[in-house]
């Protein structure tokens, strides 16, 4: 069942929002070669916790077996697609960084991606980071209320195929609000497999599109969390939460 959000409910939501897009600036200002990943986690959860909010996946659980994810953001390097587990790993030049962040605020939750250049990258790396944005900016611009789910999903699908590229297909974006997983389902392609709902005034969703540079199939390590390509291409991850109105999209992980 969906939940649809009240005006407070989504105002809760879009300050968590604040605090998800000023630690995803944070991060991307001090992602540099020699920087760990484990550093950017400590700068997140600083900014998190200076909007007196707390980080949404520290401790989440996820599917059976799984350990609580452990730290306040997920940092993937290069091939790595999502849910990468901050360590002592440094940052080098040409490096693809994808950082995911949640933060929770009187108990509701906004959640966030961006994908950041370390340094100097390749000409198919930029490439791959320009096609996963303008893909949320116009899976976005398709969300108002009265309109089929499949059509955003379908608006990331053609666009990344479009210029070569693939759109994973075993992970997706979903609602979000008091819990972190909530419904709607929100694949970045079309199927017959997810309900197809309109979208109505309230619902707040999580738009995620998660590409690869080359083929989609990807696996999960051994920690039960990474998930990575399995041709080792390099991915890239963009997300907004996102309010849906009659008049559009409001964005709620903005500054």
């Amino acid at each position: 069942m969906i939940r649809l959000k009240t005006p407070d409910e989504i105002q809760k939501i879009r300050y968590a929002g604040r605090a998800v897009a000023a630690a995803l600036e944070a991060v991307g200002g001090a992602a540099a070669p020699g920087v760990t990943t484990a550093e950017l986690d400590r700068l997140a959860e600083q900014v998190i916790r200076s909007f007196k909010a707390e980080p949404a996946f520290k401790g989440q659980r996820g599917g059976r077996g799984q350990q609580p994810f452990p730290a306040s953001i997920c940092a993937s390097v290069n091939d790595e697609v999502v849910h990468g587990i901050p360590g002592d790993r440094k940052m080098k030049e040409g490096d693809l960084l994808s950082v995911d962040v949640g933060a929770r605020w009187e108990g509701f939750i906004a959640d966030g991606a961006r994908s950041f250049a370390v340094g100097r990258v390749s000409r198919t790396t930029r490439r791959l980071l320009d096609t996963c944005r303008e893909a949320l900016e116009g899976a976005i611009a398709r969300a108002r209320a009265g309109v089929l789910l499949m059509e955003i999903s379908g608006a990331v699908e053609d666009y990344v195929t479009a210029r070569g590229m693939s759109v994973v297909r075993d992970l997706v974006g979903h609602g979000v609000g008091r819990d972190l997983w909530e419904e709607p389902q929100v694949p970045n392609f079309r199927s017959e497999s997810f309900p197809n709902p309109a979208l109505e005034a309230g619902t707040v969703i999580a738009i995620e599109p998660m590409i690869c540079a080359g083929k989609s199939a990807v696996r999960v390590d051994r920690n039960g969390w990474t998930v990575r390509t399995v041709d080792g291409s390099f991915a890239a991850h963009f997300e907004h939460t996102i309010a849906v109105t009659e008049a559009g999209a409001a964005i709620l992980t903005l500054p």
